[in-house]
């Protein structure tokens, strides 16, 4: 073949495979964002029972559609947008003790271990395959098995980045237990929130650094169309709502930390907050975000600085945001009864999940950890008669 042959077939290839790249990131623009007409039309409203007891920690839309809860090393799957479910078919025997991130680029469904590996699917969680990965700790040291290591678990699921110079990252709310790796009450002072991320599809996490609030754990975090991602915390120390901050440079930094006036971290009046919720709606040129948490005034202090209470528990409710969460002028009461910790997902477009909200949370008519349930919903039964348009950002038309 001569240079000219040579040089005229790898232009073609070049040309053919940025075609291929283009619109392989189209096909995914159009598998991941959905109209707002879908989360509207006529209230949806089903809820059922998942498992038994505590647990429940992840729910998410695999790219065919196919909604999978997951509790420890067991899922449930939905085929038909959560009318019906499954019998649980278990992941890996150690695969408790992870939290779950769905690659929007690839497909895959990522269940990670803070014990250096990870369960990975890639046939929209009908199987798993365990592989081992790598997580870096962060600049204390910490997390690492065999110094102060990572907690994954209650966490809200990890997200994929969708806008800015970091589209494509894997991200997930992380927590470290302090020095002593201790929840007791007298450590929980020393705990602070944390993320990991990954930017080669999970082989290698690097952690971020430290949410800038002590006492924290158990998060979430969503990222807004201009790039930034909002975090999410409970606390464990102080009186009062959830705890938020943003990061402007992919998830690595936690700034401007301040308590949220509109969302609550558990029963009003107690410092010992509750593991909550927090989805953004993947509708392109809308911020919209779902916050799950017990609308509760029935909170006390604990006795100790730090300590426990569990009997408070109950009436859990999902909030809106119109906005990137600032303000959240909508809310609902789910599930008026004893509930614990929530977790949320959406559906996914040109599936029958299409347009529905799913939220994964303990409880139950006699007691908050009796079992597992799942509430699917959409926006038409969120706003609950209301006008949606009122709430939008000024500038957006009917």
């Amino acid at each position: 073949m001569t240079n000219q042959a040579k040089n005229y077939f790898l232009t073609i290839s070049a040309i053919i495979c940025f075609a291929f790249s283009a619109n392989s990131c189209l096909n995914q623009d159009q598998n991941h964002h959905q109209s707002i007409e879908k989360f509207m039309g006529e209230p949806v409203f089903l809820m059922d029972k998942l498992f038994d007891g505590r647990g429940g920690r992840s729910i998410v839309t695999a790219h065919d559609g196919t909604v999978l809860a997951f509790d420890g090393k067991y899922l449930r799957p939905s085929n038909d947008g959560g009318i019906t479910w499954g019998e649980p078919r278990e992941i890996g025997h150690d695969a408790s003790g992870t939290n779950v991130v769905l690659n929007e680029f690839t497909g895959e469904i990522l269940v990670v271990s803070p014990n250096g590996y990870m369960w990975k699917s890639s046939d929209n969680g009908q199987t798993f395959k365990r592989e081992s990965i790598e997580i870096l700790p962060d600049g204390f040291g910490f997390g690492l098995p065999d110094s102060v290591p990572l907690i994954l678990w209650a966490m809200q699921s990890g997200i994929t980045l969708m806008y800015g110079e970091n589209k494509g990252r894997l991200i997930m709310p992380a927590r470290i237990l302090g020095p002593a790796n201790s929840n007791a009450a007298v450590w929980r002072a020393y705990h602070y929130s944390t993320a990991i991320y990954s930017d080669d599809e999970g082989k290698t996490w690097q952690m971020s650094k430290p949410f800038p609030v002590l006492g924290t754990g158990e998060a979430a975090l969503a990222e807004i169309s201009d790039g930034s991602i909002l975090y999410n915390s409970r606390e464990h120390m102080t009186k009062g709502n959830r705890f938020i901050a943003w990061s402007h440079d992919g998830g690595d930094t936690w700034l401007d930390a301040y308590r949220c006036d509109y969302l609550p971290d558990g029963p009003r009046g107690s410092s010992y907050g509750c593991m909550g919720g927090l989805i953004r709606l993947p509708v392109e040129g809308y911020d919209i975000l779902i916050y799950s948490n017990l609308d509760s005034d029935r909170g006390e202090m604990p006795a100790a600085v730090g300590g426990t209470i569990e009997t408070d528990r109950e009436r859990i409710t999902v909030w809106a945001s119109f906005d990137g969460g600032i303000t959240w002028p909508v809310k609902r009461l789910v599930f008026d009864g004893p509930s614990a910790y929530s977790n949320l997902g959406v559906g996914r477009p040109g599936t029958q999940s299409e347009g529905k909200i799913y939220l994964l949370f303990e409880g139950g008519p006699d007691h908050m950890y009796s079992g597992v349930k799942v509430a699917v919903f959409n926006l038409g039964w969120l706003l609950n008669g209301k006008d949606l348009y009122e709430f939008l950002p000024k500038g957006v038309n009917k």
